[in-house]
């Protein structure tokens, strides 16, 4: 038996013997660790928990609270009246037209606001003179605020003076009161809204087509696709969990529309463009009904989580069907 043979084993029980006494000094520091420990944990979560329970639990627990009384504005009529606000909310007509709006922005909006972003993605992905010229064209409305934004097109939607209106009766076309008709108030709404937000999405999708292999491309030329066949077959499937998360993020944004709305119609014209958010909004700062609002805001919730739980699983089912 050679010496080799022998050293062999010898090192092998060595290292076994090292990896025993190493998990015991683990167990015994973890054995060690006391309340002090623990403490010092939970001192660096302190600043987080407190924020997180002060203007997140307390607000929502308070709110549902509310939600079954008939709290005014102005203090009073706080007492209990149990699901009262719920069975008024549910016969409300104005409330479900409310809800029934901000569907159809959130379909009207989250459509062109994915594949617009796709285009321009990769549009700009082929490597277009200018690179930075074009991104910053694109995400730079999308730093604006909203005030801006809605300023900027309520002046372009003019009737009279505004540039589209011009230009449409240039060509002799109709010139529509955008945001004073009920047929064209809610489109209007939608173009400033993909102008405004396109930018973040293109972001998402130019970061994904930066990160498909090269080789696939090569490997698809040698094969004779071309560039439509490539596109269809590599850069589409490829962007599948990207354009699920932003279907689902423009989904959300778009259900929780305010801003631009309330700045651009006011909810009208005739509520014909009032989302949800406004009319909650409406009814709290403007019917002083605190507790009804907070009612409809809770509906409005549930309809919110719905949704999503439908859109997770419509997502997970695709992706289980692309991995097989």
């Amino acid at each position: 038996m050679t010496s080799t043979t022998v050293k062999a084993p010898r090192a092998a029980a060595d290292r076994t013997r090292s990896d025993a006494r190493a998990t015991d000094r683990t167990r015994t520091s973890r054995k060690r660790r006391g309340p002090s420990d623990n403490r010092i944990g939970w001192g660096f979560a302190a600043p987080f928990t407190v924020l997180f329970a002060v203007f997140l639990v307390w607000p929502l627990l308070h709110g549902f609270y509310l939600s079954f009384t008939g709290q005014s504005l102005t203090g009073q009529g706080g007492e209990l009246i149990g699901i009262a606000n719920y069975a008024e909310a549910f016969a409300d007509g104005d409330m479900w037209r409310s809800m029934l709006n901000t569907l159809w922005f959130t379909v009207l909006s989250t459509i062109p606001l994915v594949v617009v972003a796709l285009v321009l993605a990769i549009l700009v992905n082929t490597g277009l003179p200018g690179q930075w010229l074009w991104r910053l064209s694109f995400f730079l409305p999308y730093l604006l605020a909203s005030t801006v934004v809605s300023l900027f097109w309520i002046q372009l939607y003019s009737p009279t003076l505004g540039p589209i209106n011009n230009a449409l009766g240039t060509l002799g076309l109709p010139q529509p009161a955008w945001l004073q008709d009920p047929d064209t108030a809610m489109i209007a709404v939608v173009a400033t809204t993909v102008w405004w937000t396109v930018g973040f999405n293109f972001l998402l999708y130019l970061a994904a087509l930066q990160n498909i292999p090269d080789q696939q491309y090569e490997a698809a030329s040698l094969d004779g696709a071309g560039r439509w066949r490539s596109l269809l077959s590599i850069t589409i499937p490829q962007l599948g969990p990207t354009t699920g998360l932003i279907v689902i993020l423009q989904v959300l944004a778009s259900l929780k529309v305010f801003d631009q709305i309330y700045q651009m119609t006011t909810g009208g014209p005739a509520g014909s463009t009032r989302s949800a958010v406004q009319y909650i909004f409406d009814t709290g700062f403007t019917g002083y009904r605190f507790g009804y609002s907070s009612a409809i805001s809770y509906i409005f919730f549930a309809v919110i989580v719905v949704i999503s739980i439908a859109q997770f699983s419509i997502t997970a089912r695709n992706r289980k069907g692309a991995q097989k």
